[in-house]
């Protein structure tokens, strides 16, 4: 999981970042539209509702140490469900190679599309 926060408001919703969650078994990503300034709470219920919801409980979840994901809201929710949190080591980028580069190339795609003024979310 990671983010990209460095967009422009956009649509009803004024959005302004979006969460990347890419599956390491399918090979799947998922961009999901949130607010720079959604709290642990937010970013649970957007978790939830998007991923949990469809694609079941994750056994192991590889993050970097941002506080959102690191906090202990989260750590009780993983406890909660079962799942493993690990977190990948500052700056190096080979711990979860392949999500990173799929996450990397996400986040060029958004960046592209809100630079010709299309909303991410829509694509």
């Amino acid at each position: 999981m990671d983010w990209v926060t460095v967009l422009v408001p956009g649509g009803r919703e004024s959005f302004n970042s979006c969460l990347i969650i890419a599956d390491r078994f399918s090979k799947g990503v998922r961009c999901l539209p949130c607010h720079k300034m959604d709290t642990e709470i937010d970013t649970a219920l957007l978790f939830g509702n998007n991923i949990i919801s469809t694609c079941g409980v994750p056994k192991v979840i590889i993050s970097d140490r941002d506080p959102k994901f690191t906090s202990e809201f989260w750590t009780n929710l993983y406890d909660m469900l079962g799942t493993k949190l690990a977190l990948s080591t500052a700056y190096h980028p080979h711990t979860d190679g392949l999500s990173e580069r799929i996450i990397q190339t996400m986040k060029d795609i958004i960046m592209r599309l809100c630079e010709y003024g299309m909303e991410y979310k829509d694509h």
